[in-house]
């Protein structure tokens, strides 16, 4: 692991060095944004931990202040809180489904849903990447009278690409099946206020189950599930992750307060505009030098290099030039799919763009992957 150190920014200093970072998740800017931080030192006079699960002492007036905040953002009745994106959607779908019932997972969903459908103990049925063709004919195909759940990335966190939802939510109506959307990577990012891949593709009310982080685009920590009132209630009781777990503490939770405003703001509208600015000229810099970006549609975009040794290589060539950004290889992504995960953030300048994508194409010539 690489040592970071001070704040995330477009530049960092990392073992000791400063770099250009490509590579973090921090979309707008706002893990060392002003108001997050005031708010989340104000927020240290009610201490600096909850003190234990929120069924047992560790329900504070902050994590029901967050959830109607973020209930509200996204249009449902309730929200619920969860340590980290990986504890929610291990939690929501092992508590939706169980033996007799069948999850339909996308090929390419991340892997705390693949985790989440196998400790669910329900059948686990994976349809081609963004398939819903395929998918429809394995919903017809299903047999027995259990719960389905077709559940699916809103943001392909490898990819880049949104997932069709206006055709999931139609195939949801159809055969009867809860919906459940994990958009991480799209949640204060896209749509026209932020509001995720939900918006973006218009179809918000139809989706069951808005899984969503507070790590990535809004640069605070955790992660939530938006949904009705029963669902939520159905999960305080059912969702281990949620049940089991020390809740969130007071600075924390102040700094996704303030994270959701300054994104509902006229400054959060200019950050949005800004990132989809840098990722288009990015990608255009480089699919004009002849890469492949793999269909990315979003801030996320991948560099298709291929094979696990070249990728790695391109990764540290890279680092030497003073621009950090990380090979993926397998087994987060199949052999022969390996590449490098840019990702853009509001703040980095057109230069800062310009600069990357230059010593990008410099290396990919040097290694022949161009």
């Amino acid at each position: 692991m690489r040592l970071i150190a001070g704040a995330q920014g477009s530049r960092v200093q990392l073992d000791g060095k400063e770099v250009l970072l490509l590579c973090s998740n921090n979309y707008l800017g706002l893990a060392s944004h002003p108001a997050l931080k005031a708010a989340s030192a104000a927020a240290l006079e009610q201490g600096t931990g909850s003190g234990a699960a929120r069924l047992v002492s560790g329900n504070m007036e902050l994590h029901e202040q967050l959830e109607e905040r973020l209930a509200a953002f996204k249009g449902t009745e309730r929200a619920l809180l969860f340590n980290t994106g990986y504890a929610a959607n291990t939690g929501i779908i092992s508590a939706l489904v169980g033996r007799g019932d069948t999850v339909f997972s996308d090929r390419l969903n991340h892997a705390s849903i693949v985790d989440g459908a196998l400790l669910s103990r329900a059948t686990f049925v994976r349809y081609p990447h963004c398939d819903t063709a395929a998918l429809e004919k394995l919903l017809s195909e299903k047999r027995g009278k259990g719960r389905c759940l077709i559940v699916t990335d809103g943001v392909f966190s490898m990819d880049g690409d949104i997932a069709p939802l206006a055709a999931l939510v139609g195939l949801a109506r159809r055969f009867d099946a809860l919906l459940m959307v994990d958009d991480a990577h799209g949640s204060g990012v896209l749509g026209a206020t932020g509001r995720g891949s939900g918006e973006l593709c218009g179809v918000t009310g139809g989706i069951d189950v808005q899984m969503g982080t507070l790590g990535k685009g809004f640069g605070s920590f955790g992660a939530y599930a938006a949904a009705s009132a029963e669902i939520c209630d159905y999960l305080v009781n059912k969702a281990r992750s949620f049940i089991f777990s020390t809740s969130l503490p007071p600075a924390v939770l102040a700094a996704s307060l303030a994270a959701i405003e300054v994104v509902d703001s006229a400054e959060g509208a200019r950050l949005r505009d800004q990132l989809a600015r840098n990722a288009v000229l990015f990608k255009t810099r480089l699919e004009q030098a002849g890469f492949d970006t793999m269909g990315s549609q979003t801030q996320i975009i991948p560099v298709f290099v291929g094979p696990a040794e070249t990728t790695m290589e391109f990764s540290q060539l890279l680092l030497e030039e003073g621009i950090f950004v990380q090979g993926i290889r397998p087994p987060t992504v199949p052999a022969g799919s390996c590449r490098l995960r840019c990702t853009l953030m509001a703040t980095h300048t057109e230069e800062e763009i310009a600069e990357a994508a230059e010593k990008i194409i410099s290396v990919g010539k040097a290694l022949h992957v161009i």
